[in-house]
């Protein structure tokens, strides 16, 4: 199979040598997919920010930092650069104008096109009934998902047998998904959201309600003193994510500047995370140069608790559920078991160059939190609550931007400290540097700094960034990341350590035909696989190539070619390796109704461990990245139909043909064959 691909990789390349809205939201919902890799994300929140400033775009001559920095495409040095000029010589006349800005070169201002405008007249915003009546838009939401083939956990046997055991699902295969939503501009937005997983009950039996998930939000935005209010669930982001930082955000990407995070404060959540967000209120107040938020959550956690055994009424938490899941007999009886509750404020200064936040959280739960004590979690929190206190800063002196952040945990003066410099040598180079130290005992439940091990805990590491563009036609980007963990980690019995570099080379001539090729090497240490009284540290050496073609055959009909092969090398087994080969087709003709994704794909892996994730084009805000293993092809058609200029229907099929296995997964989740095909059904109407 490995000569087919590359007998198909060169045949697509010969005929595959603007960007759109949809492909610069593609690329950065496809730099959070490949960092996290993993199969089950909802980046709505991502999503909706883009989507919005493409509607409404942003006038850069009446607009401020906060708002360009929701955008997630310019650096603060970028913006600092054009909110000076401004301040210096008066309002731009036209986009041409930022060719003079000397942070911002070709390829920053073509990406930011799509979502700016220059405008000389002061837009006041008017929040009043008639106004809101006027624009406002509403839109409606709802999506059928199914994998078609039959597994293990939907036999149909007796609710005695389920009851006793977990290896079967209380409803059907369907996915159910439904929001309404009612939005002005960015300043007011209420709507509902809910959502029924694979194998939970529907309007019966463990779900009498309905949907296992639903989610309530009201946001206003706009005042002079009363700056924004959310009711209901919302997410909440501070400093750069150690202390609090509800939902994802980008970590060690190809685009080397986004180490730094730009937290927004709070904003409304639509998403159907179960986990990640926040509920009840937050509203943040202001005066001049300073801004208070104030915050408070309570909801109900899945997780699972323990009976002390000297006291008959008292109970431990002993862990958390994360998965969202509420299908079978032991995750029904898991679901909101306890309560957490946060609280807490965020006092900020905004100034032109120089910002700084104070936050103090309280952070607990109704219930004891008791884990079972093991060597490599001796120090995580245990009890039922504790503050946390952090300071962050961010500094722009001409030039360079200095950026840091730390955090203090109570329960066990843990630390964590992080502390950054991105550098613009001059329109054509960036230098990025971070530093961060993240004691074993420090833990917060919500954080999400830079880190390799995915949690803000135990680690400690130096990244070093850089970025070239030598030429408008080309671009490099690279990194190296150097880490180690002072303690034991879950499923590593000793203190590690290990580096990540990756190096991207990208050339694109012109706005028809892109192509970069990308070489990243991790080495991390883990366990042996071998049997040992004392089980041995060893290093795992991953390494992935890629070669990435994109190109614009005529207006709306665009072609890409991937091929990307990983090799695994560690000493108690075999060397594994892993090959992967995409073809897309994409057609967006503006003089047809009809959007078309084509994807067809072959794989060949020797193991899970050296599986592939590959972003995939899905319905609107539905995100899929599967992992590519074993041997096989992938297909797949996604079909837009936009009719009566405020409907958009959505029908996707996609499926996995095996070559060497004659069942998928496992357990309740096993597929007795060699095929996994899934459809989805999203219509979607805007008033």
């Amino acid at each position: 199979m490995k000569i087919q691909f590359l007998f198909l990789f060169l045949f697509f390349s010969l005929f595959s040598f603007s960007q759109t809205k949809q492909e610069i939201i593609q690329q950065r919902v496809e730099l959070i997919s490949e960092q996290l890799e993993s199969e089950d994300l909802d980046l709505t929140d991502v999503l909706q920010a883009l989507n919005y400033f493409f509607d409404n775009p942003i006038n850069l001559n009446n607009t401020t930092a906060e708002e360009l920095k929701q955008l997630e495409l310019l650096s603060d040095i970028q913006i600092t650069d054009l909110l000076l000029h401004i301040k210096l010589h008066g309002k731009l006349i036209s986009q041409y104008e930022l060719q003079a800005l000397k942070y911002w070169d070709l390829n920053t201002i073509l990406t930011v096109l799509p979502f700016i405008k220059v405008d000389d007249r002061f837009e006041q915003v008017q929040l009043n009934f008639k106004e809101v009546l006027k624009y406002g838009k509403f839109e409606s939401l709802f999506r059928f998902q199914r994998v078609l083939e039959s597994k293990n956990g939907y036999e149909n046997v007796p609710d005695s047998i389920k009851e006793n055991s977990n290896s079967y699902y209380w409803g059907d295969p369907n996915r159910y998904y439904s929001r309404l939503r009612f939005s002005y501009r960015n300043n007011l937005s209420f709507g509902i959201t809910a959502e029924k997983d694979p194998g939970e009950e529907f309007f019966k039996g463990t779900q009498s309600k309905g949907f296992d998930f639903y989610s309530f939000h009201f946001y206003y935005k706009g005042g002079k003193y009363l700056k924004s209010v959310s009711i209901g669930d919302y997410q909440l982001q501070i400093g750069q994510g150690l202390n609090l930082w509800s939902g994802y955000a980008f970590g060690k990407t190809a685009d080397v500047t986004n180490i730094k995070k730009n937290a927004i404060g709070f904003k409304p959540y639509t998403s159907v995370d179960e986990n990640r967000f926040l509920r009840g209120a937050a509203v943040e107040l202001g005066y001049k140069k300073m801004s208070l938020i104030l915050f408070a959550s309570n909801k109900k956690v899945s997780g699972t608790t323990i009976q002390d055994s000297l006291v008959e009424d008292l109970e431990f938490v002993s862990s958390v559920d994360l998965s969202g899941f509420h299908r079978t007999n032991s995750e029904v009886k898991d679901k909101d078991i306890f309560t957490e509750q946060i609280a807490g404020l965020n006092l900020k200064y905004l100034g032109d160059q120089f910002n700084m936040g104070v936050a103090t959280i309280y952070q607990g739960y109704n219930l004891n939190f008791q884990k079972n004590e093991q060597a490599y979690n001796q120090f995580d929190f245990r009890g039922k609550g504790f503050m946390s206190t952090s300071v962050d800063y961010s500094y722009i002196w001409k030039n360079v931007n200095f950026f840091g952040e730390l955090s203090h945990a109570s329960f066990s003066n843990g630390l964590a400290f992080l502390q950054g410099i991105i550098v613009a040598l001059d329109h054509k180079s960036s230098l990025s540097l971070l530093y961060r130290n993240y004691a074993k005992n420090y833990q917060t439940f919500y954080n999400n700094g830079l880190a390799e091990s995915g949690n803000t805990q135990n680690e400690k590491g130096m990244y070093l960034g850089f970025s070239h563009r030598p030429k408008s036609a080309w671009a490099f980007n690279t990194y190296l990341d150097v880490f180690r963990f002072p303690w034991l980690k879950y499923l590593v019995d000793a203190p590690t350590q290990g580096y990540e570099y990756l190096g991207q080379l990208t050339y694109k001539p012109n706005k028809v035909l892109e192509i970069y090729g990308r070489f990243r090497q991790q080495l991390r240490q883990k366990n042996s696989r071998n049997e040992f009284d004392v089980t041995p540290i060893e290093d795992v050496i991953q390494r992935n190539y890629r070669i990435n073609f994109s190109y614009t055959v005529l207006e709306g009909v665009q072609l890409k070619t991937r091929l990307e092969y990983v090799t695994i090398n560690r000493p108690s087994n075999t060397a594994e390796q892993g090959m992967i080969f995409t073809q897309d087709l994409l057609l967006k003709l503006k003089s047809s109704p009809f959007d078309i994704a084509l994807r067809y794909a072959l794989f060949d892996t020797d193991s899970y461990d050296s599986r592939v994730y590959t972003f995939e084009t899905n319905a609107l805000y539905v995100f899929s990245v599967p992992a590519y293993y074993y041997k096989g092809s992938r297909a797949y058609v996604t079909l837009r139909y936009s009719f009566l200029r405020r409907f958009d229907l959505w029908l996707r099929y996609g499926t996995f043909i095996y070559a060497n296995t004659t069942a998928i997964s496992s357990g309740a989740e096993q597929i007795n064959g060699n095929t996994k095909s899934e459809i989805v059904v999203q219509l979607r109407a805007t008033f």
